[in-house]
């Protein structure tokens, strides 16, 4: 099925110029030059990925992204100035999937979406699907359930990007062992793509984040500070 791309930005050049590239890439593509304009079409009709400008009149691209993600999961890429450091941390804390600094290469933007909708797809059961599903995994009080995609904590179900499901997933497949960011970046980015640091940093804040919503005392993901982070299902 042909994946269709939602783009949110205010500059037409941008909207015109990707969405061409997409096009030529065989995806469907969907434009709104802000995010009010999109927040009620990507809500009604959501779309299988979504690209969005931080920095937009009306509503900008963090307004758009935490009034989404009330209503649904659908993975969101950042377009970000190339100094706003901040801008990327907050976005990636409120659950974007990923980020790319403006000037961009179309390439790579291209390469990022389709690494983005293979963990997607991988994730996402198929009725016409005759293999075994992955089974599910339990560590302590977690449990996850990577054909259904969904996750609890002591019976309260958290909700989680692809990408934190996948980081997640890393942790708690060998509790107690320490995951480099290098290890885990080559599990939720695949394909030779470039993530920093402060990358999986942000994920780690967020899922964590997420499971103190659901338990104010969740620990189970421990920061060995120089080394990376381990799961604790004790």
């Amino acid at each position: 099925m042909t994946a269709t791309i939602a783009l949110v930005d205010d500059d037409r050049n941008i909207l015109t110029s990707v969405s061409i590239a997409l096009q030529a890439e065989g995806f469907l593509t969907r434009v709104y030059s802000d995010g009010e304009a999109a927040l009620k079409a990507l809500a009604d009709n959501p779309p299988d990925l979504a690209i969005f400008d931080v920095k937009m009149p009306r509503m900008d691209g963090l307004e758009l992204l935490r009034r989404l993600r009330e209503r649904q999961s659908t993975p969101v890429i950042f377009l970000t100035s190339k100094d706003d450091e901040l801008d990327e941390a907050l976005g990636l804390a409120m659950g974007a999937d990923d980020y790319i600094a403006k000037p961009f290469s179309q390439r790579l933007l291209i390469a990022r979406i389709r690494a983005i909708l293979r963990r997607t797809e991988a994730h996402q059961p198929s009725g016409e699907d005759t293999a075994e599903p992955a089974p599910a995994l339990e560590r302590g009080r977690l449990l996850m359930d990577p054909a259904r995609h969904r996750v609890t904590w002591n019976g309260q179900p958290v909700t989680l990007t692809v990408t934190e499901f996948l980081i997640l997933e890393t942790l708690a497949q060998r509790p107690g062992v320490v995951k480099t960011r290098n290890q885990l970046m080559d599990a939720a980015y695949q394909d030779d793509i470039y993530v920093d640091d402060r990358t999986i940093d942000s994920h780690i804040k967020r899922v964590r984040r997420k499971f103190r919503e659901a338990d104010p005392s969740f620990d189970a993901i421990e920061t060995l500070y120089g080394a990376g982070y381990r799961f604790s299902d004790d």
